[in-house]
């Protein structure tokens, strides 16, 4: 679990984009909220993890006080989900989330100023379109541990080995590591993704991206 501020202007703060990724099958959920207080925080967090269909195990974060506090740590033990943080200054600590901030979150949200008031329709776009891309039809590089002359344990990304989060999930299935939720399966995921092609499920996400940045400007054209 990462968390990603869009930028700053006139000293007036920009949404903040939430990203959270499973540690063994990148199972990705990403999602924007106002501001990092309780009040906006907490709701969305519940919303990340109902997105998962899998029963989650561990939840890791940096040692932001947005996710080191004692409402996240009572939402958590409820839902029986150990918690756990990185070092200070050691970023390497939550590597995989720092990798997909930069591959995800900067890549399609950019680097400008996005007013906070545009964080809900964001947050749709992402629970409706660009989650279901991320997991469904989007590749990803799994690390290949190799061992080299001098016995030290090196991580190798093999592009032939690239498969979805959907298809890692289902490897992971078979050898019996995984457990779903009740009223979800992995069949259930595997049709939904047979239902469009990668291809079309990547143009239908850009023509959503585009509308969603111009429905930006409309609004600040009308302000």
């Amino acid at each position: 679990m990462d968390t990603v501020h869009q930028g700053d202007e006139d000293g007036v703060k920009g949404v903040y984009h939430i990203t959270c990724v499973d540690a063994v099958c990148q199972w990705q959920v990403e999602a924007c909220v106002q501001g990092i207080s309780e009040a906006h925080l907490l709701p969305v967090l519940h919303q990340i993890l109902d997105q998962y269909p899998f029963k989650l195990r561990g939840f890791h974060s940096d040692n932001g006080s947005e996710y080191i506090n004692h409402k996240v740590a009572a939402m958590l033990e409820k839902l029986r989900i150990e918690q756990t943080k990185s070092r200070s200054r050691h970023s390497n600590d939550n590597a995989l989330a720092e990798s997909k901030n930069a591959s995800t979150v900067r890549k399609h949200m950019g680097y400008e100023h996005i007013p906070k008031e545009f964080a809900a329709p964001i947050n749709t776009f992402y629970m409706e379109t660009f989650n279901p891309w991320l997991n469904l039809h989007r590749p990803c590089l799994f690390a290949v541990e190799v061992i080299n002359k001098k016995g030290k344990v090196i991580k190798r990304y093999n592009p032939k080995g690239a498969m979805t989060p959907l298809e890692k999930l289902a490897q992971l299935t078979a050898q019996k590591k995984v457990t779903f939720k009740k009223d979800h399966s992995l069949k259930a995921l595997q049709d939904e993704a047979l239902l469009q092609s990668d291809l079309a499920a990547a143009q239908q996400m850009q023509q959503r991206k585009t509308a969603l940045f111009e429905s930006f400007q409309k609004q600040r054209k009308c302000a």
